[in-house]
């Protein structure tokens, strides 16, 4: 008895650290859930980032064999630089009507 109110404090103290503790490891196990999705998300924008270059590596060689093509048969190519011009809205009923 007399053991027990000597050591209150410090039993409180074990409580108060043990209740600690256990909302500690409740958070370790919600941040490494998060980290888990954090991962899968880079993984997915990895592989969608990838799939992406092919698809441009793929249109550029398609663009380049199309101009070769057209080369060889001699038809005359324009080349116009989409950045140098502002888009034109066209009204084809007022242009009909004229």
């Amino acid at each position: 008895m007399i053991k027990r109110w000597l050591c209150k404090d410090l039993y409180d103290e074990i409580e108060r650290l043990e209740r600690s503790i256990i909302e500690l490891e409740e958070q370790i196990v919600e941040l490494r859930m998060q980290l888990n999705m954090k991962v899968d998300e880079a993984n997915r924008l990895a592989i969608e980032n990838t799939s992406l270059r092919h698809k441009v590596e793929m249109m550029e060689r398609r663009e380049k064999r199309l101009k070769e093509f057209l080369a060889k048969l001699k038809v005359p190519l324009v080349i116009v630089d989409e950045e140098q011009f502002e888009d034109v809205d066209v009204d084809l009923e007022a242009d009909l009507k004229d």
